[in-house]
């Protein structure tokens, strides 16, 4: 069995950010990772990291435009925290080597984001999650931890009321092990894979979510889940914010600038369940684009001139030419939301710390709440730096009181039974086609626009998959990279997440953020100013509800 103080599982930003943190508090550190750590998804974050620095914003700003880009549903101490963070983390990661694009008098290069009060975000080009990345990486240094590369979290062990350690299985030897730890960090990002469109890369499937779930942590505002406006149509790749903030505008078949309708004071730049919710009526009603993908919107770049284009949005240029054949220096982009973000995941406080000592959570993974009921562009890749720093120092400090780990040899022979039964099948369910079902129901039923009946023909359908998935089968018996049994353990993660999305917004009788409901179209503060909170039962997630952090600012109607 290996043993370590503390483990991260995830290697993205947040679980480097934590890493480093724990490293640096003198623990022995694990990360386990099921990409290599620069494949991972922070990399694809393109339009830029959110902070008030210069005097002409200032930290306050920032603070309420998170606010009220929550929809007053994020925990204003958190925010607070969070957003006084920003400045010195932009700074330290340009110590660390990330090299941000500058401004013509040297400064950093900032641009307009979507709800924000003042052009905050600091950018380099729109590769800004990868350059972040890389100088991570660089900074963290591989000789000053250990690191399961292609390892993939299957079961966390909980005992005594305390997280034990982990089961993982080693995809390039096709074995499964134990890795007993004091702490550990949950950073293994979003889980957008449980929709069919969406941005997000094959890896997102929850996996630490699901493992929290199930060991018995609160997953915190599961509902909420964010749409970006714009994604390319067919393959639904990311055209990030920061094409609208460098000034593209949205038009419909009729030629018009829609978004004069929805908000007419900052147009595109409203917050993104404001744009989204905006393409998908202008589509339904007749507005829209038709072709063979389904309806969209125009997203037009082409009078910012070739220059600028080429220049600020390097990668755009490069999506649209080669998966979509169009140039965007010439052409309108086709766009249409995809699923982009969770904001719910893994009830944590500001350290990172959970409802299950011993079991700490960062990044799109974990929910502190600071993007409450909808996110702001650009403060998604602070939040991994800012609580990434925060959950690794608590895992060390708890790593270094905690006791011996207790860890059973029994341990793992339970809990992989279910994948040898899986592979003993004579027939069974192929794990591809219940993803692919639970995909398209989600896709029709849990979307931008939800309705009671929607919502409850989504949960039967959930469910019977679920009880489909009972008896799924791995056909592949290859012990090196054996897919068929990572796309069946990726799968029961889903489902079990993708339940708690349904119930959560079945039970949420308001609209709020990035959660409309058609038959409940009010934010109702009387009733609903409150996260959602799930805790696994017998016969699936169970609900209960705990308040908001006030700080200073009350609740008002929020207006783009």
């Amino acid at each position: 069995m290996r043993k370590h103080d503390v483990v991260v599982v995830g290697a993205g930003l947040a679980g480097q950010r934590a890493a480093l943190a724990a490293v640096e508090a003198g623990v022995d550190v694990a990360i386990v990772s099921k990409l290599h750590p620069l494949r991972s998804h922070s990399g694809a974050a393109q339009g830029g990291i959110n902070a008030a620095v210069g005097a002409e914003d200032s930290v306050d700003t920032h603070i309420y435009d998170t606010v009220k880009g929550s929809d007053y549903l994020g925990d204003q101490d958190a925010i607070e925290f969070f957003c006084r963070e920003a400045g010195p983390t932009v700074v330290e990661m340009e110590h660390f080597g990330t090299i941000f694009s500058r401004g013509a008098d040297g400064s950093l290069a900032r641009r307009a984001f979507g709800g924000a009060g003042f052009p905050r975000t600091i950018y380099a080009a729109d590769r800004t999650g990868l350059a972040l990345l890389q100088g991570l990486w660089e900074r963290l240094g591989t000789e000053r931890f250990t690191l399961y590369e292609e390892w993939e979290l299957a079961r966390l062990i909980v005992r005594n009321g305390r997280v034990q350690g982990m089961i993982v299985l080693d995809r390039k030897r096709g074995e499964f092990e134990a890795i007993a730890a004091k702490a550990v960090v949950l950073a293994t990002g979003p889980a957008g894979r449980i929709y069919g469109r969406t941005t997000n890369a094959h890896s997102c499937t929850g996996d630490g979510i699901s493992a929290a779930y199930a060991a018995g942590a609160f997953l915190k505002d599961m509902e909420f889940v964010q749409f970006h406006p714009t994604a390319l149509l067919e393959s639904s790749i990311l055209i990030t914010e920061g094409a609208r903030g460098e000034g593209g505008f949205l038009r419909n078949a009729q030629g018009e600038r829609f978004m004069s309708k929805y908000a007419p004071h900052v147009l595109e730049l409203a917050s993104r369940d404001v744009v989204s919710r905006a393409i998908v009526t202008e589509v339904k009603e007749g507005r829209g684009f038709s072709g063979p993908y389904g309806g969209y919107v125009h997203l037009e770049l082409m009078h910012l001139g070739k220059e600028k284009v080429e220049s600020r949005l390097q990668e755009i240029c490069d999506y649209c030419r080669h998966f979509a054949g169009i140039d965007p220096v010439t052409e309108a982009i086709p766009v249409y939301p995809a699923q982009h973000y969770m904001m719910g995941g893994i009830g944590t406080n500001i350290q990172g710390a959970t409802n299950l000592p011993g079991l700490f959570a960062a990044g799109e993974a974990a929910c502190v709440s600071i993007h409450g009921a909808n996110r702001l562009g650009g403060n998604s890749l602070l939040e991994t730096l800012v609580f990434g720093k925060q959950a690794g120092i608590a895992a060390a400090a708890a790593a270094k009181s905690a006791a011996t780990p207790e860890m059973h040899p029994s341990d793992l022979e339970e809990a992989t039974a279910p994948y040898r039964a899986w592979a003993s099948r004579a027939e069974g369910e192929d794990p591809s086609t219940l993803r692919t079902e639970m995909q398209q129901t989600m896709d029709q039923y849990v979307g931008i626009y939800r309705t009671e009946a929607d919502l409850l023909e989504g949960l039967k359908r959930i469910r019977a998959l679920r009880a489909r998935f009972q008896h799924v089968r791995v056909v592949d018996r290859a012990k090196v990279f054996n897919l068929n049994l990572t796309d069946a353990i990726e799968t029961g993660h889903m489902l079990d997440l993708a339940e708690t999305i349904v119930v959560g917004a079945y039970a949420r009788l308001e609209s709020r953020g990035a959660h409309s409901r058609i038959d409940y179209p009010k934010r109702d503060d009387a009733h609903w100013m409150r996260h959602t909170l799930a805790q696994k039962g017998p016969d699936g997630p169970v609900l209960s509800y705990s308040g908001v952090a006030y700080t200073r600012w009350e609740p008002k109607e929020r207006v783009y």
